[in-house]
């Protein structure tokens, strides 16, 4: 096995090779004078089978070239192996046409990779779970429910109710509330432009509740807000919001300090750009993604790791 990392989630790259007892394979990573990305691995890495750990998080498009370069250097050194580790998969909003003269850029960023030579992906909590057909290599999908069950054990299934905060979100909110065997409640929103939107009515009881608002991401935090005065109005008693990948973009984080919230939580898929406020709680998925990266290389299902 070789660990090779690019710039995007040191962090994360560094547990992950703790976790595995696996150094990191020693590379370079550099701009050209007119930003253009340069790699070189400096380790002898023939017929290994090579982990590339890379999230596409912000700088998206820099992190995503940096992604294909490496994956260009892999298969150019005749590696046995390329699995590319992408925790959080960019550009995954645009997964159809939702209307006339749009791209479908999850299918063009899939095509991209494979046409790279990547042989495998491993990824985390997809924004559309149908991305994983636009490839035509393998892909695992993890999801991060394990993380965020362990974190809410203490709370009485009794007395919580998972929500999701648009119609959009309630195959996952259902995942959980099952997991956790909890109850479901759904907000209905109503999309006013691409970083602005109005929670309407909820479906569901939340008087006196604890309230788990769940998402596969947080962005601007204009859905996940308004969800969280929805039910706030609606007599929660503690409301938390679980999400797997924290972009925190533009006003997000404005927005959660205005919220009348306990906690947030995330899990570490994202490398934060900002330091966080107190109320945001990072969870590792790092454990989460050895454990399938060791099964990949020795050949061993994963399959409870991605059950929903």
């Amino acid at each position: 096995m070789a660990l090779l990392a690019g710039t995007a989630h040191p962090e994360l790259a560094n547990a992950i090779s703790r976790i595995l007892e696996t150094p990191l394979t020693a590379a370079e990573v550099r701009r050209f004078p007119d930003g253009e990305v340069d790699v070189k691995v400096l380790d002898d890495i023939r017929s290994r089978d090579v982990f590339i750990l890379q999230p596409t998080c912000p700088p998206v498009n820099e992190n995503l070239v940096e992604l294909l370069t490496l994956i260009d250097c892999c298969v150019r050194a005749s590696v046995g192996r390329v699995t590319a580790v992408i925790p959080y998969f960019g550009y995954a909003r645009k997964d159809r046409k939702d209307e006339g003269r749009v791209p479908i850029t999850a299918k063009l960023v899939a095509n991209m990779l494979t046409v790279a030579g990547v042989d495998r992906v491993l990824t985390m909590d997809l924004h559309a779970a149908q991305i994983q057909g636009f490839f035509d290599v393998p892909v695992d999908h993890l999801y991060a429910k394990p993380v965020f069950k362990e974190r809410f054990a203490t709370l009485d299934p009794a007395e919580t109710v998972v929500v999701a905060p648009d119609a959009g979100g309630i195959k996952l909110a259902r995942a959980y509330a099952n997991t956790l065997k909890m109850q479901i409640a759904i907000v209905d929103k109503r999309r006013l432009g691409p970083d602005e939107t109005k929670s309407e009515h909820l479906i569901g009881v939340v008087e006196g509740k604890n309230v788990i608002l769940v998402d596969d991401m947080i962005s601007t935090a204009g859905t996940i807000t308004s969800a969280a005065r929805m039910v706030n109005r609606h007599g929660a008693q503690r409301v938390f919001i679980a999400a797997t990948h924290g972009l925190f973009c533009g006003p997000a984080l404005e927005r959660i300090r205005e919220a009348d919230v306990e906690a947030v939580c995330v899990t570490d898929s994202v490398r934060p750009l900002t330091e966080y406020p107190p109320i945001i709680e990072t969870l590792s998925v790092a454990p989460l993604l050895a454990e399938a990266i060791l099964r990949i290389h020795s050949n061993r299902s994963i399959s409870s790791l991605f059950v929903e």
